[in-house]
């Protein structure tokens, strides 16, 4: 049995490598399925049954059809960079009509402090029923940069901070390298409660939410809008495409009460890069985007 230390290095060494999800319960060993496939296939040559010949492969192979085969389907171009044009504005979606009452609530807020007590005080989100604290914002509300993840985890509901823990700390040290830190950027989420088990917020969950995160971005007016993860960036730009996609180039973000749409760029949530650490170069490819779209901006 392999030391403690040697499964550990292992496992860390998958994750690594970007094998971080069980497809089954109990592992498989592919190689042994394989030999006892061929040592199956080696006794039923040997029971007798004639091999066949040249006239007999000729004799019962099918016709071939006379319809040419379907050509293949092209790959997908490749998505433009960076310095691609900004994408266009979409509509938003379609509210249901329980998130009327939160849109009329959200815009009577003159500023983001008066907007944290009206979702503190706010009971359209079910998740807040199970939820230790209500995780709105940290930073600060003057600044030029704003970032949106997607939801607290357990650490920032303890603390009622977002992006607290380990991801927090990832985070953190992602800004410092383009020279930002917490009294420069406002973050807050899609999401303002931790759903159980940190599950993935349902839909209407975050439509009871959506209000108010947009007022809160008409509030900062930032220069620039990071979405931190598939969640936030999907949401926000109104987008199906996974954060793949998504990243990686500029986006435009903007609501009927802005005066102008805000350059976002979406790009990997610093709790994917803790299990995929090889993504971090794509993300720095983000950060110093938004470095050098600060800097011409001035």
């Amino acid at each position: 049995m392999p030391a403690r230390h040697e499964l550990v290095e292992t496992l860390r060494w998958l994750i690594e490598a970007g094998a971080d999800e069980a497809v089954g319960d109990v592992p498989v060993d592919r190689f042994v399925e394989s030999a006892k496939g061929r040592a199956r296939s080696r006794q039923s040559t040997s029971s007798g049954s004639e091999a066949p010949t040249a006239s007999n492969v000729q004799q019962n192979r099918p016709e071939r059809s006379a319809v040419p085969a379907s050509p293949q389907p092209r790959a997908p171009a490749a998505e433009p960079r960076s310095n691609a044009p900004h994408s266009p504005v979409r509509p938003p979606a379609p509210r249901p009509p329980a998130a009327a009452a939160a849109v009329a609530e959200a815009a009577t807020a003159g500023d983001i402090a008066e907007l944290r007590r009206l979702v503190e005080a706010y009971e359209g989100c079910t998740l807040k029923s199970t939820a230790t604290n209500t995780v709105f914002s940290d930073g600060n509300p003057a600044a030029r940069v704003m970032l949106i993840g997607e939801a607290p985890g357990a650490e920032e509901d303890r603390q009622g901070l977002p992006f607290v823990g380990a991801s927090g700390r990832l985070l953190d040290r992602m800004l410092g390298a383009i020279g930002l830190d917490r009294t420069s950027v406002f973050i807050t989420n899609v999401i303002y409660w931790r759903p159980p088990g940190n599950r993935t917020p349902h839909p209407g969950e975050v439509a009871a939410c959506l209000p108010f995160v947009e007022r809160a971005i008409e509030l900062v007016d930032p220069a620039l809008l990071v979405l931190l993860g598939g969640a936030s960036a999907k949401t926000l730009l109104g987008r199906t495409e996974g954060i793949m996609r998504l990243r990686g180039r500029w986006h435009d973000y903007a609501t009927p009460r802005m005066a102008r749409p805000v350059p976002t760029m979406p790009t990997f949530h610093p709790a994917y890069l803790l299990r995929s650490p090889g993504q971090k170069r794509e993300a720095w490819r983000d950060l110093l985007a938004v470095r050098e779209r600060l800097d011409a901006d001035g």
